[in-house]
């Protein structure tokens, strides 16, 4: 099996390579190699503490946000365009090389 690697760009703006298992959340990825993203409610989507934005090239490559994600985006701050919880992006082997960077008040 092939690693999947995605590249996370910290507050500091510093990059992380990062292997992510298949079939796990980004944000479980993202929490397991201990950077800065709060996930308080650990992936029930009950809050947007996990909140990321993805790199313009891959915002179609991803499945859409549900109905109930972009309402819960709604109560997140600094929103745009390309706003994902990192929660609800499960990882598959063609999101190798998936782009993120935590949004602010996300830490």
């Amino acid at each position: 099996m092939t690693d999947i690697t995605v590249k996370v760009k910290d507050p500091e703006g510093k990059i992380h390579e990062l292997i992510a298992p298949e079939g796990y959340r980004l944000m479980e990825v993202i929490r397991d190699y201990e950077l800065p993203i709060k996930a308080e409610c650990g992936g029930s989507m009950a809050c947007a503490t996990c909140h990321v934005y993805v790199a313009e090239n891959w915002v179609e490559k991803l499945v859409p946000p549900t109905d109930e994600e972009t309402k819960m985006l709604d109560d997140a701050f600094f929103v745009k365009s390309n706003s994902r919880l990192s929660c609800q992006v499960i990882i598959k082997p063609e999101f190798n090389g998936l782009e993120v960077e935590i949004a602010p008040n996300s830490d």
